[in-house]
This record gives structure tokens, sequence and C-alpha cells, in this order.
């Protein structure tokens, strides 16, 4: 955390500034223990903080002040880290050659293709790695071996990862062995999991859709710029849950 005779500022304030929430929200944050500063969970309303070289989290996910925000999407190939830094490994950032600090929303394993977004705008950084926020991560999945409908239907209805059942998903199958799932939620590994738990293998894990984005034919490796109908797409994905929320 910083240190006295820096540009400070209390951490509810920075988290105000970032669009995360309203002071007052900020002070319960930091209270309820979902506020990491360098690592480091705070608890005290008040902690100075140095926006330029502390790395702030909210609910794991990172907050940045920035003046301009970009919205970037990256078809992600195998073999990278979905990560800022990895040592000695490479990262998707690696892909990406921008001034702009920017961040991976959740995450695509390192043998798992397809569409990653990446950002500076800690608000939809938050709305989208949230579990609370229930957007759609649709995935295109090959197994080793054919699998039954029925373990496609334990899928769907929830299976315990971990001792927690995961949400009901939509899973279509495409032959003997391939499927398409939609999660609601993005646990650490959780398709290669499930499909575990029912007895096979993933082969290939490709995400094609993340909320409202499709990756549709951006070649693999490459990435462009979020349209403008599409970042606004975004907003309004977040700003109907924030008022659902408060009805």
């Amino acid at each position: 955390m910083a240190s006295m005779g820096e540009k400070t500022i209390r951490l509810q304030k920075f988290l105000a500034k970032a669009g995360i929430c309203s002071r007052r929200e900020g002070e319960n944050y930091i209270a309820a223990g979902r506020v990491k500063v360098n690592g480091e969970t705070v608890t005290t309303p008040g902690t100075k903080v140095d926006p330029e070289s502390d790395r702030i989290l909210v609910d794991g996910s990172p907050v940045v002040l920035q003046e301009k925000p970009v919205y970037i999407m990256l078809h992600k190939p195998m073999g990278y880290i979905s990560s800022c830094r990895q040592k000695g490994a490479a990262i998707v950032l690696d892909l990406v050659d921008i001034d702009e600090r920017i961040f991976p929303v959740g995450r695509l394993d390192k043998d798992s293709t397809g569409l990653l977004l990446l950002t500076n705008d800690g608000k939809i950084h938050h709305r989208l790695a949230h579990p609370s926020f229930d957007h759609e991560k649709e995935y295109r999945v090959e197994v080793r071996r054919e699998i039954s409908d029925d373990a496609l239907a334990q899928m769907a209805k929830g299976i315990v990862v971990d001792g927690k059942i995961t949400r009901p998903a939509i899973v279509n199958r495409k032959s003997g062995t391939r499927f398409h799932i939609i999660l609601y939620e993005g646990r650490k590994r959780q398709i290669r999991r499930m499909v575990e738990a029912v007895g096979n293998d993933v082969k290939n894990l490709h995400r094609v859709r993340m909320a409202g984005l499709m990756l549709g034919d951006l070649p693999e490796g490459k990435w462009r710029y979020l349209e403008k109908k599409e970042i606004n797409a975004l907003m309004e994905m977040g700003s109907n849950k924030q008022h659902s929320e408060k009805k």
C-alpha cells in the first residue's frame, strides 16, 4: 500500500472514481473483505492507496482509473495464459500491442481457445467477471470419447465440483463427441472438471460467445476494438441488472 507523501487517495474514493460503486458502498465493500490491495485483503475504510502503483482488486477483478476506456476482443490461441503477468509463460497481453494498461475479463485456461475480452474499464470488468450478473458464456466442446445423453443431461442440471453443485446450464449435442454448452458462472476449469465428473475428458474447448459478444470470424491470435454498438450492449446489460436488483 502507498506510503505517506505519495499522491494517494482513500480506498473508497478510488473505488468511486473507478465507477465501481459510491463511496459509502465502497466502505461496505472494504469492511466485507471484498477488496485487496497488492494481494492483501484490506478491511479498514480510509486506507490510502496510490492509483498509479498499487494493484487493487474487487471480488478478484482488477480496478484501475483511466481517462480513455478501451475494449478489445481477442481470439485467444492455445498456449497463452489469461493473466497480466506470469513468469516464464506467454500471456495474452503479449498479443495486444497498445499503450493503455488493460486486463483480461475472466479467464480461458492455457489449453483453451476463443473469445477473450480485455479492458481498462473497471465497472465493465466487474460486471462481466462477477457471477451475480448472470451473463452467458457459450463454448464449443469436443471430448475424447463418445458422450452419453445422460452425461449431457447431468451437466445441464448441475454437477458437484469441489463440494458445490454447478449452476444449471444449456447443453446441445452436435455429434457423438461434440456439444455446445452455455454457462452462467465461471469457476476455474469448470467445463473440463464437469466433463471429468461424467467420466470423459475434454479434447478441445473453444469459447464462441461472452454476454452479447460473438467471436465471429476473427482469426486466431488476432484482436480488434469493440464496435460502438457492442460497447453500448455491454453498458446496457450492466444497467439492466443493477435496475432489476433495486426493485
